[in-house]
């Protein structure tokens, strides 16, 4: 695919920048020259650009550590508002966060589809639902994209598990490609014009995203006539002039990589055209031109906004807060929410139980992972809200792998400051740096700019520890030895699989409780691993790694960190005193949930039952309880075996910064959780449409549910009914529907009906229309939905477009979009509450 047709006006002026570069020159701007910067050129006006991962806050260019940001709530969380106008506000404020970091490219969002509940990265990703996700996308690219900040739409494309996803090969048809798994990143291209793609790291049928000729040439740039920009998700690129051939139009990140002299010697051999490499130029200095990082001569570069809102500022607060809030989902409730005074009993005290409660999961593990001002609890902002009336008691533990450390607990011999000290040395005992960390970990070889790779770092700090039991250990593939107060403990921890981000993404850790006296010092030393992944890799001719992969590149990377902190209680003392707790009060509020080991990058979950011992946490507290009220701290499906002896439930997800306020607010109904699933919930492990996440011997994962992911398979009988529908959500308000009217509108059906809210609150209905194709081998899709607030006991008339993208289905032996034949579409509260149905003409 070329741009070398030269349209009129500004794209003339970018040829004319592009024949001023030498092969070489062009090929340098192609490669990033660092993790998240790309490399400028003054001749031609080109400033550096600057990347930064996004999904739930611009961390900025350090993978680990880095600026303090804003952090969000989580893309489910967003697209669980069912409104463009939350998705558009998200988007300008991650566009400030930007623009206050100097970034370019936000990377984000992310409209993979939650095809299995299993999938660990789901938090980042919007839905199950291509229509949701796609309109939820559009809406967050226009909110950033017209502050001047791009977005750049992931991962191009079935990249919906993280089971050796850098090897894995997803198989499936071309309907369900163009149905459900493009169908997001066309509604964003369309409807938005996001700027930029990001090509992932798995294969589709056989050939690497970076290299699909069919997805990225024939389709997005060619079909869609799209003229932006498809980057490498990082390390992802596998061979050089395929992936050049294929589309992909710059590789991620650098110095190193495939490309650079590999890409030139290509052209030069003529397995690649330099009107090839003229393309993906242009779409380079497009995409600066956007984001004003090309300066016409004798311009002033684009400034930066100024005056922007900081991260911890009330204005951030109250728009993380608002926005957390309206995501979340009451999914049963016999009367226990709102909480209120006396509600529950004639003292109407309120147990609030759970490690969730008083740890509560703000975020999930991986390339989402920032560095925020604060963290609010359940516990502290529930607390603050209905004073002495609350109690707290901690629940069971819910983590298996030690986490680094509290900064709080640790201080800097050096500097007296929070964190520790790292001194890096080289394998002759050469000091390479000497740094303060005010966190308890830090990255080697990503974020640095050391000339050598160390062979052993030192971290030197002092505990706030009480003299007694303390939990001591370290993080990362190494040969550690911890000394502290006269002990010492040692462990070798290695990398467990193949995938090469494990040793950032997912290291390998250890704990131990030792007995030390108040404010001990300790010394951790690790002797970084001597095994070169890069030879194992290579040595498995299974994955097929080509030996320019940018995979390879990876070996150097690292992730080390120190656990530190008292050591915890046992389980049975703890489950007891909830069950005290609960029998104590009026009413019990348990919060439960999952943490970063099972929602994260690079790894998949194996079951959705709660960890650790939170299920029967839950039903002691039931049965002690005269109202039990269960908070759900999880942005995908769990399972709830006690769900018929609980009196309601609100799923809050992983709800950012703002957290524990907006839990808070919406347990209490001074804000409504007014939020619909986006997710369909299994009732039980294995209970859905599309399941398995790890690929069969030959690494191919086979998409068999065809175009019948989610709801649209339950609804066709190819699961057991769910325990609870995609789309369903209560509110606070109650609903009547009155008599649906169909007609055409310019750019499909579009269906009124009069909705009621017959209670006492004021409260905010989501109108969702489903169509039901005639066809027996379509399945029933989402085609439109529409939020209205209604006072209380009011009547408000609400208009749903029906979109035409969903009208349609791919006929694979015409090899083209075909219009489904009438059917009937279906108003709905969820696909489990059914308010009206109508034909379509």
């Amino acid at each position: 695919m070329s741009d070398t047709p030269r349209a009129p006006g500004r794209t003339t002026h970018l040829h004319e920048l592009l024949d001023r570069l030498s092969l070489e020159e062009k090929v340098h701007l192609l490669t990033g020259e660092t993790a998240f910067t790309l490399p400028g050129n003054e001749a031609i006006g080109l400033a550096p650009l600057a990347f930064s991962d996004g999904p739930t806050g611009v961390r900025g260019p350090r993978f680990i550590g880095g600026d303090v940001v804003a952090l969000f709530p989580s893309a489910t969380l967003i697209a669980g508002s069912w409104d463009d106008e939350v998705a558009e506000e998200v988007g300008r404020m991650l566009a400030e966060e930007a623009q206050r970091q100097h970034i370019h490219v936000v990377l984000g969002p992310t409209v993979n589809l939650h095809r299995t509940p299993l999938g660990g990265r789901l938090f980042e990703a919007y839905s199950e639902d291509p229509y949701l996700t796609g309109r939820t996308a559009a809406a967050y690219v226009r909110g950033m994209q017209e502050r001047g900040t791009a977005a750049c739409l992931k991962h191009l494309v079935a990249n919906e598990s993280e089971t050796l996803r850098n090897f894995m090969d997803s198989r499936l048809s071309e309907p369900a490609l163009r149905e459900l798994y493009l169908l997001p990143f066309e509604i964003a291209v369309q409807d938005a014009h996001a700027w930029s793609m990001m090509a992932a790291y798995n294969d589709v049928n056989g050939v690497p995203a970076t290299e699909q000729d069919h997805v990225q040439n024939q389709i997005v740039k060619g079909e869609w006539g799209w003229d932006g920009l498809i980057m490498s998700d990082w390390y992802a690129t596998k061979r050089t002039a395929a992936s050049a051939n294929g589309g992909l139009d710059l590789v991620m990140p650098g110095p190193d990589g495939p490309w650079g002299d590999r890409l030139v010697a290509a052209v030069r051999a003529g397995e690649v055209t330099e009107e090839t490499v003229d393309g993906h130029v242009l779409r380079l200095l497009r995409l600066a031109d956007r984001v004003g990082g090309l300066t016409p001569e004798g311009q002033e570069p684009r400034g930066w906004a100024q005056d922007l809102p900081a991260v911890d500022s009330p204005v951030r607060q109250e728009q993380l807060r608002r926005i957390a809030a309206r995501g979340m989902a009451v999914v049963t409730n016999n009367g226990a929410l709102p909480l209120t005074p006396g509600a529950a009993s004639d003292d109407g005290t309120v147990a609030l139980i759970g490690r969730h409660a008083i740890d509560t999961v703000d975020m999930g593990g991986g390339s989402a992972v920032v560095n925020p001002p604060y963290r609010s609890t359940v516990a502290e902002e529930l607390t603050a809200l209905l004073g002495e009336r609350v109690r707290v008691t901690d629940g069971p533990a819910v983590r298996d792998r030690p986490v680094p450390a509290d900064p709080a607990f640790l201080t800097d011999p050096a500097t007296g400051t929070p964190g520790m000290e790292v001194v890096l040395l080289a394998a002759d005992g050469t000091e390479l740096a000497r740094t303060h960390e005010d966190s308890a970990e830090f990255s080697i070889g990503w974020d640095d700019d050391l000339d050598r790779i160390p062979a052993t770092a030192v971290l030197t700090t002092t505990l706030a520890n009480e003299a007694g039991s303390v939990l001591l250990g370290a993080v990362g593939a190494g040969r550690w030895t911890l000394a502290a107060a006269g002990q010492e403990l040692s462990a070798e921890l290695g990398l467990a699989g193949r995938d090469p981000g494990e040793a950032v993404l997912r290291p390998p850790a250890f704990a131990e409780v030792i007995e030390l006296p108040a404010g001990a010092a300790v010394t951790a030393t690790v002797a970084l691993d001597p095994v070169d992944p890069r030879e194992v890799l290579l040595a498995d001719a299974s994955l097929g790694l080509a030996e320019e992969s940018h995979l390879l590149g990876m070996s150097a990377l690292g992730r080390t960190a120190l656990v530190a902190a008292p050591a915890p209680r046992p389980d049975d003392d703890l489950l007891a005193g909830a069950e005290a707790a609960a029998a104590a009060a009026g009413t019990a509020v348990v919060v439960v949930g999952v943490t970063e080991e099972q929602e994260t990058e690079a790894a998949d979950k194996t079951t959705l039952a709660l960890p650790g011992r939170q299920d029967e946490l839950v039903a002691r507290v039931a049965a002690a309880a005269r109202r039990t009220v269960v908070v759900v701290n999880a942005a995908t499906p769990v399972l709830m075996p006690w769900l018929e002896a609980v009196d309601a439930v609100l799923v809050a997800e992983l709800p950012g910064q703002e957290g524990g306020h907006a839990v808070a607010a919406a347990l209490t109904g001074a804000l409504e959780p007014a939020g619909r699933l986006v997710t369909s919930w299994p009732a039980a492990d294995g209970a859905a449409p599309a399941w398995d996440v790890v690929p069969d011997e030959d690494l191919v994962l086979s998409y068999d549910d065809g175009t019948f992911v989610g709801h649209r398979g339950y609804h066709a009988g190819h699961a057991p009914a769910p325990l609870f529908w995609f789309g369903h959500g209560l509110g606070y308000g109650r609903w009547e529907y009155g008599a649906v009217q169909v007609r055409e509108g310019p750019g499909g059906p579009a269906v009124t009906v009069e909705v009621t809210n017959t209670s006492a609150r004021d409260s905010r209905e989501t109108v969702q229309v489903y169509l039901q194709p005639a066809e027996e081998d379509q399945p029933i899709r989402l085609v439109g939905y529409r939020g209205a607030d209604v006072p209380a006991g009011a009547t408000s008339v609400v208009t749903v477009a029906c979109d035409a993208r969903l009208l349609r289905h791919w006929d694979e032996a015409a090899g083209g979009w075909a219009p489904l034949a009438g059917g009937e579409l279906v108003v709905a509260r969820g696909l489990g509450d059914v308010r009206a149905r109508a034909p379509l003409a």
